[in-house]
This record gives structure tokens, C-alpha cells and sequence, in this order.
């Protein structure tokens, strides 16, 4: 039998999209080349924006015709969806419709009433009753046969979450978030916070190594407030790397995903310069730089607290690799607040940034305020940002032209078969002409020249 993923939103999705598809390949399943004739469509979703959700519900309105099609129902019609039809030209083939993620546990009683295509409606507590699900399906029994626990006391940490072939692979540590910042839907579609244990993280980080991963990055939503059996965060940093160390494992380099400013604390940034296997980037929500505003936004943290934290950084890790997400737009944002974004980021010059304009959620008290900004006005200030970090994102590369880095070999690059593509330890792409046996190898690469985001090297014999 055959599956299909469509994943949408952050890391953690790609995350637990990669753990069901473990899953599936232990049963026997593979990987559809196309949504059209897969048995099983699973798509992970997003709540984060009203666009991310829009886009699934655009996507659930084509799968209702698909689902048409593949049952032979009378007048389903094939435009767009050729390759279907051809699929069940002799007989009518079923296919089951899984949601997954945030819109899953925001819409959990209402999803299938207004899109009857959605089989399965899988919140963030039900994740781990997906063996069932592939069960059912093996066996052609009936949805409505397999019932769904939506209780947050019971959510489990799944054991691998390695998508097949892949030379990095994210570990998730903890799940769900205690912060409620203002505009943020997190805290009521993936729960409180959760730490994983120590012993299972390290279990999966030996899967990993067997699988001959290279790169690891531990997520959660707020790594910083990792907390299990007595083990803060930079405990476990430490004790991930020192098992890394003795198992003379294949893994290389060790990431983590997202910091909240709040709670990077001194003792992580010391851990960071003094283990080999941490990388030089971090990912530091700003979300904007007025101080007033990021009280509305109950962040907890000030602008000069924020640019304290950031010289702290710089100084103890002098090759940082900084980046950020900024939000305009918010309620309230008066043009003084907005140069106030402009001008932190000038002092700060990320590297790179997801920048995004305020976006409201229901059911966060942000969208309930009257004095919301203008879309127009919002899209204008969003791209003033855009142009900003494109210039400091250039200024800050061209400082690596001339540098020998030490690359991890990905992938084939695209436009030219003659070249891999791969990145450094600050996150960034380069393109060398190699050999591709050197793909999933550390190699030496020299940085010649920027293109775009992407450099361009040449291996250091």
C-alpha cells in the first residue's frame, strides 16, 4: 500500500510527518510518487497564520475531487486530475484523507462536518494512535470503528522521527508551550510543555547514528525551558554530546530550535563554545523591537534586555550566526514603534530573518483588540523589513567570502549535476564542484564567491 504527505508549517511538523512515515515504512508501506494514487493522504498542518490554514482548506476542497474520482462516483470529473483517472480507468480504487497538526486540534469537532473528504481528524493528543489508523485502513474497516482519544494527560513522544535517506534529522525534546505570548495560537493547539526523557532522546539518538545521520536538531517550542528528572537544557546539551563522544557516533553536529530570549541563559552560551559538536547559530525570536510592544505581546523581555542578551552572545561566540523572526503590524503599532523594528535590526544585522506581518487568532486575546493595523499598512511596513534584512543578510554573508569552512555534503545540486550542495555549521548553503561520493561527508570547502543566499566554494584538497 502506498502513502502521500503533504506537510505545512514549522519544524516540528516535518518532524512528526517523519515519525508517522517510520511507521508506515515498518509496515510495509511506501511512498506514493503522487497524491493521486496514493491509499493514505496525510496532511500535517499549520495554525500559525490564517494563510497556512487557507491553503489547507484550498487543498481538502481538491482531495473532495480526487476522492470522487477515485471512488468512480458519477460526474467526478478528471480536469487537473489525469493521472487519477488513468489510476481507476478499470475499477474505482479508495483513497483515506488523515489531517494531522494544529488545524487538526483547532477544528477537532467541526473539521469533518463542513469537509466530509477528512477521514481521520488526528489532534495532538491522538498521534499515537496512528498504528491503528494504518490498521483500519490495511483492513478496509470503516472510520467511524476507530475511536480517538483527545485527552492531553496520555501524549507520547513518538520514538524516530528520521525522514528516509536524510543526513540531518530533527529530535524533537519537548512538546507544547507555557508562554502564551498575545498573539501566538501554540499554547491551545499543542498543550503545556512536555520534556522528553533524557534515556529516549539518547535511544533515538543511537537509531540515528545507525542510520548514518550527520546532523541533529533538537526542537521544541521553547528549548531553553527543557526541564526532565533535574536536567535543564544545557545539561542536555551536554550529556547529548558526551554520549555522541563515547558511542563514536556518526553525528557530527548538534542544532537546536526555537530559543526563547527569556531563558537563554549564560551557562547555555557557555556550553556552546565549549562543546565541538554545537553549531554557531542561533535562532532568537526578536518579534519586534519596541519594548511597549513586546509587553503587549507578553514576551517578557525588553528591547535593551534583548540587545544585552545579543552582545553577550556575540562576545563569547565571535562567528555567531543570528537569526530571528520579526512580526509588524501588531495591534496598537504606531509608525514610532515600527522605526523601532528598522533600527534594531540595524544594530543587531541578522543574518537572515522570517519576517511576517501580524496575523490575527481566534481565541488569542491580540484578536479581540479594536485597534487593529490596516492590511495595506501592514504589507507596506512588512516590506520595508523584507528590503532591510536582503541588504544586512548580504553584508553579513560576504564577510564568509575567502574563509575555509567545513561543509556537510547534502545533495546534487539542481542547476548543475556537477556540483553538491551543502551547508556550514551557521546554517548557510554552498555549492562546490565535488564528487558525489562525498554526499553525507564533512568536507573542506573554500568560499570564493555570494550568490544570492547561496555561496559558492571550492574543495580544499
Amino acid at each position: 500500500m502506498t502513502y502521500f504527505f503533504e506537510t505545512y508549517g514549522c519544524q516540528m511538523n516535518i518532524a512528526e510527518s517523519a515519525a508517522v512515515e517510520q511507521l508506515l515504512i515498518s509496515r510495509g508501506w511506501t511512498k506514493a510518487e503522487d497524491a493521486q494514487v496514493c491509499d493514505l493522504a496525510i496532511i500535517n498542518t499549520c495554525s500559525v497564520r490564517q494563510t497556512a490554514e487557507n491553503r489547507v482548506f484550498g487543498r481538502l476542497g481538491w482531495f473532495s475531487g480526487l476522492k470522487a474520482l477515485r471512488a468512480k462516483k458519477p460526474g467526478a470529473k478528471s480536469k487537473t486530475l489525469e493521472i487519477a483517472a488513468e489510476y481507476v480507468k478499470d475499477e474505482a480504487k479508495p483513497i483515506t484523507v488523515v489531517v494531522m497538526g494544529c488545524m487538526a486540534e483547532r477544528f477537532l469537532k467541526s473539521l469533518q462536518k463542513d469537509y466530509p473528504v477528512v477521514d481521520y481528524v488526528v489532534g495532538t493528543y491522538a498521534k499515537k494512535q496512528f498504528g491503528e489508523i494504518i490498521e483500519a485502513v490495511e483492513n478496509n474497516r470503516k472510520a467511524s470503528e476507530v475511536k480517538l482519544s483527545d485527552d492531553p494527560d496520555k501524549y507520547e513522544f513518538s520514538s524516530v522521527s528520521l525522514e528516509p535517506g536524510a543526513f540531518s534529522a530533527f529530535v524533537p525534546i519537548m512538546h507544547g508551550c507555557n508562554n502564551f505570548c498575545t498573539y501566538c495560537i501554540v499554547p491551545y493547539v499543542r498543550g503545556r510543555e512536555k520534556s522528553r526523557s533524557v534515556e529516549d532522546i539518547l535511544k533515538e539518538i543511537d537509531f540515528l547514528s545507525k542510520a548514518g545521520v550527520k546532523e541533529i536538531t533538537v526542537l521544541g517550542q521553547n528549548v531553553n525551558s527543557y526541564s526532565y528528572d533535574g536536567v535543564d537544557f544545557p545539561k542536555l546539551l551536554e550529556i547529548i554530546c558526551d554520549h555522541i563522544d563515547e558511542t563514536k557516533s556518526s553525528i557530527g553536529w548538534v542544532r537546536f530550535m526555537s530559543s526563547h530570549p527569556k531563558d537563554l541563559s549564560d551557562r547555555l552560551i557557555s556550553v556552546i563554545t565549549e562543546r565541538k559538536q554545537l553549531c554557531h547559530h542561533i535562532h532568537l525570536a526578536m518579534q519586534h523591537g519596541s519594548t511597549k510592544v513586546l509587553k503587549e505581546m507578553n514576551r517578557r523581555y525588553t528591547r535593551e534586555e534583548y540587545l544585552a542578551l545579543v552582545d553577550k552572545i556575540k562576545k563569547a561566540i565571535p562567528d555567531v550566526s543570528l537569526t530571528t523572526d520579526i512580526m509588524v503590524g501588531f495591534p496598537g503599532e504606531s509608525e514610532a514603534d515600527f522605526e523601532e523594528v528598522l533600527s534594531i535590526m540595524k544594530e543587531i544585522m541578522y543574518e537572515n530573518a522570517f519576517m511576517y506581518y501580524y496575523n490575527p487568532r481566534e481565541g488569542t486575546p491580540a484578536a479581540t483588540r479594536t485597534d487593529q493595523i490596516d492590511v495595506e499598512e501592514k504589507k507596506k511596513r512588512l516590506q520595508k523589513v523584507i528590503d532591510l534584512q536582503l541588504e544586512i543578510t548580504k553584508v553579513q554573508m560576504e564577510k564568509r567570502v575567502g574563509q575555509i569552512m567545513t561543509i556537510l555534503a547534502e545533495s546534487v545540486s539542481r542547476d548543475n549535476k556537477e556540483e553538491l550542495l551543502g551547508k556550514t555549521p551557521q546554517d548557510e548553503r554552498v555549492a562546490f564542484t565535488a564528487p558525489e561520493s562525498l554526499i553525507g561527508k564533512f568536507v573542506e570547502v573554500k568560499i570564493d564567491s555570494l550568490s544570492g543566499n547561496t555561496f559558492r566554494g571550492s574543495l580544499v584538497k
